[in-house]
């Protein structure tokens, strides 16, 4: 089990250095913690895809802040190894030499979760598990997860660590939303069998479950063309309609009101999701007070497995 905080919503980083440049992204941490938020998540492989970047910008900027702020023991600091380019895969000495790295842009001593941002077939699970324990033993590191595993290779990461008195994984990062639900066949039944604290990434389905892609609008976006497509599945404006009558009958957004159902899934410790804007911030804050009745939540569960 983790002894993490959390609180209710974990602010993404995943846009610090890509669609948020310095400044935007400063205002939004600080609309975030001012609003009650403690985490935050991030990866040494943001933003590499935009021209320009090589990786590590997000951090950067996320470290800056801590500086200018003075407030690292205020918040909890999540980033993840294996997709940076120059430090890829999770070999015991990339994961050495990358969790430096990360410490260093982030501009502190510890983090409080380190991530396998994605599973390494090419390296013997029982040397990553180990290297992961190092990393806590030498104080770098609070706590591992692991994120995109599959159920299988998630239970033998555990059975290693439980044979050879190793860290465990304690949380898991993986998509889920009301368009995302695959994990909930076999993955999630192995985070609860666990005890593993499940935080949910593109919980907002790409800025789909915010309600502002509908047919026939234009929204200047990174992620338009892949909030687009959910709009293309057999009942997707009937998911949208329910969101948008519990939203307006609460008195709130429709992104608070999915993140809200998400929170309370079985395992979910808290959503995962980003701002590129300190207008785009509140929508979050609300959500993490927002608690739907067992009525509000079976109408959003019959809608969302009704998408084609």
């Amino acid at each position: 089990m983790t002894s993490l905080d959390l609180g209710s919503l974990v602010l993404g980083g995943n846009v610090f250095g890509w669609t948020a440049d310095r400044d935007e992204s400063f205002a939004v941490l600080d609309a975030f913690v001012a609003g009650g938020g403690v985490s935050i998540d991030t990866a040494d492989a943001y933003s590499q895809w935009v021209p320009g970047n090589s990786g590590g910008d997000s951090e950067l900027i996320i470290g800056e802040w801590l500086a200018s702020r003075g407030n690292r023991d205020a918040v909890e600091i999540h980033t993840k190894v294996f997709a940076k380019t120059d430090r890829p895969g999770l070999s015991p000495a990339n994961l050495q030499a990358a969790v430096d790295d990360s410490l260093s842009r982030l501009q502190t001593d510890h983090l409080d979760v380190y991530y396998a941002h994605r599973d390494d077939d090419a390296v013997d699970q029982a040397d990553y598990v180990a290297g992961f324990d190092a990393l806590v033993r030498s104080g770098k590191v609070r706590e591992v997860g692991a994120s995109n595993f599959s159920a299988g290779r998630l239970a033998s990461a555990l059975d290693i660590a439980a044979a050879e008195g190793l860290t465990p994984f304690t949380v898991a990062q993986d998509k889920w939303s009301l368009v995302e639900r695959d994990i909930e066949s076999q993955l999630v039944p192995t985070l609860r069998d666990r005890g593993i604290v499940q935080l949910p990434y593109s919980s907002l389905g790409s800025g789909f479950l915010t309600g502002k892609y509908r047919p026939g609008t234009s929204v200047e976006s990174a992620r338009a063309q892949a909030a687009g497509r959910y709009l293309e599945r057999p009942g997707a404006t009937t998911l949208l309609d329910t969101l948008d009558e519990i939203a307006d009958a609460r008195g709130t957004s429709v992104t608070a009101v999915s993140l809200a159902w998400l929170r309370v899934q079985p395992t979910v410790g808290a959503p995962i999701a980003s701002a590129r804007t300190v207008q785009q911030v509140q929508p979050l804050l609300d959500s993490m007070t927002l608690t739907l009745a067992d009525d509000e939540l079976a109408r959003l569960d019959k809608a969302s497995a009704a998408l084609g």
